[in-house]
């Protein structure tokens, strides 16, 4: 129950801190008018902006992590106890964990990811708006759409998050002590988060690009008709396209590096999301054993 809590917690406020840019490298993605599946057409001027589709990930992001640092938890004890001798996991164990945690997430981080990108890219929707819509046209499949490209870049990329933390920590611990050999918890848990945190979307940033591009596409109704029920013309239809064949479009109009595009700010994002949010999970996580004892 503790670590629920705590991740829960830890969940929303990286969300609240990350959201601003984690908005502007859903628009780098996006590409450019004449490349973009749906043209990005977000104001960029307004400070309201840059909390534009927090809302809905906010009602579920907590439990979304939750999901995710539980799934670990119970997997990694599992693990450990069936292969290994007691103590701490080894770096297969997390990574495994990890892996697993991402997969546990997938239920939830499809549909939140999917309303997310929408809701920061189009003016005027909003979140609970754009859900509505696209269970209404297409069911709860519609609401899954990317779910392949999500589920290979979330079981990665959580496997490199807690294999790198556990990594990054184990190092920290031996290198940073002071003069009567101990190390500042604090700031072992901030540089250890926010590392894992760059290791992590370093790691899967190609399939994340696809996937916003996947997501982002309205299939039968044009980015200005989203706020709409009626009938789209056939004229203003537009075949949804594959990871693929996104891909391969994206490779050949826009070059390689369109898979990296925004990873710097991705970077910086991830740093300080996830040192935030390892810091709150850690602290919450000694409240909870402090007052077991």
């Amino acid at each position: 129950m503790a670590d629920f809590v705590a991740s829960y917690v830890s969940g929303i406020a990286a969300l609240f801190i990350g959201n601003p840019l984690d908005l502007l490298k859903v628009r780098l993605q996006a590409g450019t008018p004449d490349t973009a599946p749906v043209r990005p057409v977000v104001p960029a001027n307004r400070v309201t902006s840059l909390l534009r589709g927090v809302a809905g990930p906010a009602l579920i992001c907590g439990a979304f992590n939750s999901l995710v640092f539980v799934s670990y938890n119970r997997s990694s004890d599992l693990i450990s106890s069936l292969f290994e001798a007691k103590g701490k996991p080894s770096l297969y164990t997390a990574w495994t964990s990890g892996a697993i945690g991402g997969l546990a997430g997938l239920v939830l981080s499809t549909p939140v990811e999917l309303v997310k990108c929408q809701a920061q890219l189009v003016p005027g929707t909003t979140s609970w708006g754009i859900a509505k819509r696209i269970a209404r046209n297409e069911g709860l499949k519609g609401l899954y759409r990317g779910g392949v490209v999500t589920a290979w870049r979330d079981s990665i990329g959580y496997g490199f998050y807690f294999w790198s933390y556990e990594l990054s920590s184990r190092y920290v611990q031996s290198k940073m002590k002071d003069d009567r050999g101990n190390t500042s918890e604090a700031m072992k848990v901030l540089l250890c988060g926010g590392v894992a945190g760059v290791v992590t979307w370093a790691s899967i940033y190609p399939l994340d690009v696809i996937k916003t591009r996947v997501q982002m596409q309205t299939g039968n109704e044009s980015t200005a008709l989203l706020r709409s029920s009626d009938t789209v013309p056939a004229s203003l239809q537009r075949k949804r396209l594959g990871a693929t064949q996104l891909t391969r479009n994206a490779w050949k109009t826009e070059g390689a590096g369109v898979l990296f595009k925004g990873l710097r700010v991705c970077c910086v994002r991830a740093f300080m999301v996830n040192a935030v949010q390892w810091a709150v999970y850690e602290w919450l996580m000694d409240e909870f054993r402090v007052k077991k004892e």
